[in-house]
């Protein structure tokens, strides 16, 4: 069945047109010449009237032998385009089909691609967090090093602080005892002056001024004593301190070993605690070194002390030796 607009007046119209230009009027030349309109039986149909009427007029005048050829031809030609038109049809089907399968091979080519690249993408994250996770193990590792030797650190710490104790308490009993001799020598001293004054009231005036040194390098030597129980007291305030803040590292170090299991997420933040740790350690060390060096320094000026109280005492006794003698020798005023 013709399609709208497609008859047998259009079909030789096209059928004309062809043999003008000296072409054969095949089935697709036609349909083609009316712009690719019309169904190929429906053109042969035309077409094989058209050829069956312009036949008819010549066939009077044609020999036999001519058309029979001529009835060949145009069956052979019959033959030919019914052959064609399945070919045309199946040729038709393959693009098609082909046009469907490109198309099909493209958008798996594409989603191929798509997961390739999702593939890689996802390949590349997981060798990322795998880096990332090694250099976390690492850093975990490092901080625990790191507290060890933060661990080791403060019991060594520990240690000095309580060697400095008993330094402290050795100068203490050394404070002590001194005081003790220096009361002592007062006793005496106070002693043998009201002794010297009952039986030397002629010599008062030089014994009294030779005591009166004696007193003020006494009173020279209790201020130096003075000074180091000052600075025995000051030592101990500065221990205490020292033990406050030794007690706020074992806190923070407490603190630290407890979140030690946020480690991956603080661990800028525990840095700049150990770093807060190691200055404080490395001023509490400083500060024992210079402890130990006021203690030093307290030893050598209590050895002074002995030594000038020694050298006093001795001078004391040459003055009551030389006091007795002059006691003891005869007046010469009694004598004439």
């Amino acid at each position: 069945m013709a399609r709208g607009g497609i008859n047998k007046a259009v079909v030789q119209t096209a059928r004309l047109a062809i043999l003008a230009r000296g072409e054969h009027p095949s089935i697709d030349a036609v349909r083609i010449e009316m712009g690719n309109t019309g169904s190929k039986t429906t053109i042969h149909r035309y077409l094989k009237e058209l050829d069956d009427g312009a036949e008819s007029t010549q066939a009077s005048a044609e020999p036999i032998d001519d058309e029979l050829a001529s009835l060949v031809s145009r069956l052979a030609q019959r033959l030919k385009e019914q052959a064609q038109e399945p070919i045309e049809q199946a040729r038709a089907q393959f693009d098609q089909q082909k046009k469907s399968l490109d198309a099909q091979l493209a958008h798996a080519q594409e989603a191929n691609s798509e997961l390739q690249q999702q593939y890689e993408i996802q390949t590349l994250a997981l060798t990322q967090e795998s880096d990332t996770l090694h250099n976390t193990q690492q850093l975990l590792q490092a901080e625990q090093t790191r507290n060890a030797g933060l661990n080791q650190a403060l019991a060594d710490f520990e240690l000095r602080l309580q060697d400095k104790d008993e330094q402290i308490r050795s100068l203490e009993e050394k404070h002590l005892h001194a005081r003790d001799a220096l009361e002592h020598y007062r006793n005496a001293v106070k002693e043998q002056r009201e002794q010297d004054q009952r039986r030397h009231e002629g010599q008062v005036q030089q014994i009294q001024m030779e005591l009166r040194q004696a007193q003020q390098s006494a009173l020279v030597r209790q201020d130096e004593i003075t000074q180091l129980h000052r600075d025995n007291e000051r030592l101990l305030t500065e221990n205490r301190g020292t033990l406050r803040e030794l007690s706020l590292l074992q806190e923070q170090l407490k603190h630290t070993h407890s979140r030690q299991d946020q480690l991956l997420e603080q661990v800028n933040r525990i840095d700049s605690e150990r770093t807060l740790l190691q200055e404080r350690l490395r001023a509490a060390l400083l500060e024992s070194q210079s402890l130990k060096q006021n203690v030093e320094d307290q030893a050598q000026t209590n050895q002074g002390l002995e030594i000038e109280l020694l050298k006093t005492r001795a001078s004391l006794d040459e003055s009551m030796r030389l006091a007795a003698a002059v006691a003891a020798a005869p007046n010469p005023a009694k004598a004439d």
